[in-house]
This record gives structure tokens, C-alpha cells and sequence, in this order.
């Protein structure tokens, strides 16, 4: 039972083995060539160690080709080897076909059809980015900011796939015959080589082509102008940088209207000294990329000023005190050079116990410790830049303690003079009426006075009678000048109806008598 079983099986291997050789060998074996190379497709059907007398090579199923040993026919493009294989020369796309080997003699159990392909490209590859401008190396740049558009084209047979690549990213993938991307707002990161690969999916074949691309940009800052001092007072160094940028800006300097340097860098100095400069001048520096276009200039400046300290002139001190002098000089550009200096010699002073220099910006101090009669003269704060040389006199007057005393009794004697007077008119001011009518009535004692009162009061009545006016009198020495007083009061309304009540009832009681 299992011998039977076991001879059941070995003929189902043997006859299912069969099967698949038979399959196989009906399956065409392909062959991929490449428009314009030459191809050698073998003859299977070729009988080992035999001398062939015809071949034939069919071309699907008709023959287009024949050997023999008397006839020979070849097309020049196709021929037939010693061992009956079929040269292709020359291959063209028209030449993808089914071809298969007939040989006399033949041996049919190794007879296989061949099914050759035609591969072309990818051929005629093209990038295009735009919009750029290309320098002589053939390197595009593009102005920061700008939408890119990048195209890549090839001609691939039978079909092929485009990417784009950005220093080895892929950025864009297709099985197309053009493939395309955009980059908006183009900056800085965006420079780099990209790169196009075509690849035919029949033959493997693989062609790139890379392109440079840079991204002109000017930096968002201002060049920086700086001073620099020189080993001589009379010469000074302007530098002028402007980073962040690409590529490297041309830098200019200008003094007025004239240019001194330019230079294709990201610095530049010039030395200038002091025949060639004055107050109020314009020093100028201008950076620029020739590259890009108008607009991105940039540029920093300074208007010269020569040096102009600023202080007390005058200063006083107690012996035996602390004094500070201060100068102040904020106008100079170039930046000046400011030391104090003693004496008419001008000797400059240096930090010690007895001096002490403190600068602050614009601000100079010197402090004298314990100043005695010889610290007593003229002190100098002396500024230089490379323009001019100016100082600023400052002279020191030394006290002792007994001029300070003096000078204290002198300051309260003062203060005493200035409060008496002040009480003095005060006091003047304000009986400055009873003053001037005694100035002005006491001439007027042989005179005869007359007053008259007049008395305001709140109702409309209009007085209309007639005042009588005062004679004037003569002591027997001819007109005698006379002066009428007049005196007005002023009385509430109140008050003055009671009066007038009262002026009618004194009225009445005159008039009962005479009834």
C-alpha cells in the first residue's frame, strides 16, 4: 500500500515538473536592449556539438532572416552568427518584437521564444528655473523674497520617472514627461544645487543634471561706521563694516562728495588726518550689491565737530577740604581725547592719592584731596580729537578758616541789612495813606477847610439839587486858597431806610409846632 502510494506521488512530481518546463519554455525570455546599441539574442534550439546546416530567425512568426552554408541572407542590420545566434545592429524601437531560432537540425525541447525590448533615454533632459539670472560660471541667482518656479523635462521610451531633489531631499516625484515646483518667498535657506533624475523603468537607466542656485540678499541693517584713534592725535581711522548679507557688498567711502575708498568686502578703513577735514563735514559710508536692484543701498554717516569742553571757571574751596572739578564735552566727533592738566606748563595729571580722574561719557571729574594753598592756580580740561585742540580754564582759589568766618559774619550782616529794609517798606506800603494826606494837608493850616459827606446808598433816587458851592474867604491879603473835603460812605440799604425814616420823622414833628 505505502509502495503504491510512494509510486503515485514520484508521478505526480515528475508530471507537475513537466508541466512547468513546458510553461517555461512557452513563456518568451525578454531581452532588453537600447536604442542604438547592438543585441545578440542566443539560439536555444541549436542541437549541442552539431554542425548547423540551415538557420532560420523568425520575427513574429514570419522569418527575417535565413543562413545556410549556400545561401546567406543578411540585411545588414540583422545577421546570423557561427552558432546560430541573431546579431541586432544599430537597435531601432521598430525592432521590439518576438523573435524565434529555427535551426536544421533542431532540438525541440530547447526551443524558446524571445521577446525583445527596446529601451530609450531618458534623452534631451532640461532644468529650467526662472525667474534667475545666470553669472559667466553659468550659477543663477535670484533676489530674496522672489517666487522660484522649477521645471525639469525628459524623453524616456517606454516610460520614466522625474524627481527633484534639493542637496539629496526629494522635493518632488512623477512618472511624467515634465515634472514642476514652486518655492514662494524665496530666502536664504532655499540656497543650494538642486538636482533633476530622470529614470527609465525598462532600462534602469538614470540621468541627472544639478544647477547652482544662489539667493542675493542685502542685510536689513545699516553698515556700521566706527572711530578708531590713531598713534598720532592728528590722524584718526574710519571703519566702515556691513554684515549679514550676500555675497560680499561693495563698500564706499565718501568724504563730502568725494569718494576716498571702495572695496568688494564686508570691511573697510580709511585713515584720514587733519589737513583734510573741518567742522561741520559729512564722512559717508555706502554699501551696495551691484547684483540687485535699485533700492537695497544702504548707508551710515557722521557730520565732524571738533571738541568744545564746557564748565565753571571759577571755583573756590576751604583748605584742608576735598574739591571736585567738572568738565563736560559731548560735541566732538571723532570722539575727543580729554585730560586735565596744572599750571601754565600744562602738565597733565595722573591718578593718585592726591587726584583722582573719573570719566563718564561725556562727563570729566577731578577731585582734589585735601587741598591746600599750593593746589591754588589754573587747571586745564584739555580736548583733542583730529580736528582742533580746545581747552576749557578753570582756576582754583584756596581759603583758609579764618576768611571763612569772616565771610560767614559778612553773609549774616548782609541778611540783616536785606530783612530791615524789606520790613521798612512793608511798614511804608501799608500806611502809605496816612503818608501822603499828611504830605498833602499840612501846608493847608491857615486854610479853611470845608467836608462835605456823601453817603452811597442803594436806591435809584438821582440827587438833582444844586450844591452849593463854598465861597472863598480872604484874610485881607488877597484870594486865600481854600479846599472842600469831600468823604463818601458807603451804608447798607437797611440802614439807610432807617435814616430816611427818621429824617421824616424829625420832619413831622418840626411841622406840628407851626400848625
Amino acid at each position: 500500500m505505502v509502495s503504491v502510494f510512494g509510486l503515485v506521488l514520484v508521478h505526480f512530481c515528475l508530471s507537475h515538473h513537466a508541466a512547468v518546463a513546458a510553461e517555461e519554455r512557452e513563456r518568451p525570455l525578454v531581452i532588453i536592449g537600447e536604442r542604438g546599441t547592438n543585441v545578440l539574442l542566443p539560439c536555444f534550439s541549436r542541437p549541442a556539438n552539431s554542425t548547423l546546416l540551415v538557420t532560420h530567425w523568425k520575427k513574429s512568426g514570419e522569418i527575417a532572416v535565413t543562413r545556410d552554408s549556400a545561401h546567406l541572407l543578411s540585411t545588414g542590420h540583422l545577421s546570423i552568427q557561427d552558432d546560430g545566434s541573431l546579431k541586432i545592429t544599430g537597435l531601432m524601437l521598430l525592432d521590439e518584437d518576438e523573435y524565434e531560432c529555427d535551426p536544421v537540425p533542431k532540438n525541440g525541447t530547447l526551443s524558446q521564444k524571445i521577446l525583445l525590448q527596446v529601451a530609450d533615454g531618458p534623452t534631451n533632459m532640461a532644468i529650467k528655473i526662472e525667474p534667475a539670472t545666470a553669472l559667466l560660471n553659468g550659477t543663477l541667482f535670484v533676489q530674496k523674497g522672489t517666487n522660484i518656479s522649477f521645471n525639469c523635462s525628459s524623453e524616456s521610451y517606454p516610460s520614466q520617472n522625474l524627481t527633484w531633489y534639493f542637496e539629496d531631499v526629494s522635493r518632488a516625484f512623477d512618472a511624467v514627461p515634465s515634472l514642476h515646483f514652486e518655492i514662494s518667498n524665496v530666502n536664504a535657506a532655499d540656497q543650494g544645487n538642486y538636482t533633476c533624475k530622470a529614470h527609465n523603468l525598462l532600462s534602469n537607466r538614470t540621468v541627472t543634471r544639478s544647477q547652482e542656485l544662489l539667493v542675493y540678499y542685502a542685510p536689513e541693517r545699516h553698515p556700521n561706521c566706527n572711530w578708531e584713534q590713531a598713534s598720532q592725535p592728528d590722524l584718526v581711522r574710519f571703519s566702515c563694516s556691513w554684515y549679514g548679507g550676500y555675497p560680499t557688498p561693495n563698500l564706499q567711502v565718501f568724504l563730502g562728495s568725494d569718494m576716498l575708498a571702495s572695496n568688494v568686502s564686508e570691511t573697510l578703513t580709511v585713515t584720514l588726518n587733519r589737513t583734510m577735514l573741518h567742522d561741520d563735514q559729512n564722512i559717508t559710508c555706502l554699501g551696495r550689491y551691484s547684483e540687485l536692484q535699485p533700492g537695497h543701498e544702504k548707508s551710515c554717516s557722521f557730520t565732524l565737530n571738533s571738541p568744545y569742553p564746557m564748565g565753571m571757571p571759577l571755583v573756590a574751596a576751604l583748605e584742608g577740604s576735598d574739591i571736585t572739578l567738572s568738565c563736560s564735552e559731548y560735541k566732538s566727533l571723532p570722539p575727543a581725547k580729554t585730560v586735565w592738566q596744572r599750571g601754565k606748563s600744562q602738565e597733565v595729571i595722573v591718578p593718585s592719592s592726591k587726584y583722582t580722574l573719573i570719566a563718564q561719557g561725556p562727563e570729566f571729574t577731578l577731585t582734589i584731596v585735601n587741598v591746600t594753598k599750593d593746589d591754588e592756580g589754573v587747571f586745564f580740561c584739555w580736548s583733542e580729537n583730529v580736528l582742533a585742540a580746545k581747552e576749557l580754564e578753570v582756576y582754583l582759589t584756596v581759603r583758609s578758616s579764618a576768611d571763612s568766618s569772616g565771610a560767614a559774619v559778612g553773609v549774616f550782616i548782609s541778611v540783616l541789612i536785606v530783612a530791615a529794609g524789606i520790613t521798612v517798606g512793608f511798614l511804608a506800603y501799608s500806611r502809605r495813606d496816612r503818608i501822603c494826606l499828611s504830605f498833602r494837608f499840612s501846608g493847608l493850616e491857615d486854610d479853611r477847610t470845608d467836608v462835605m459827606s456823601l453817603v452811597e446808598s442803594d436806591e435809584d433816587d438821582v440827587f438833582h439839587d444844586a450844591v452849593p458851592r463854598l465861597s472863598p474867604v480872604s484874610n485881607g491879603h488877597g484870594p486865600t486858597r481854600t479846599t472842600t473835603l469831600v468823604e463818601i460812605h458807603r451804608i447798607q440799604s437797611s440802614d439807610h431806610e432807617d435814616n430816611v425814616n427818621d429824617a421824616d420823622q424829625a420832619d413831622q414833628e418840626q411841622a406840628k409846632p407851626e400848625e
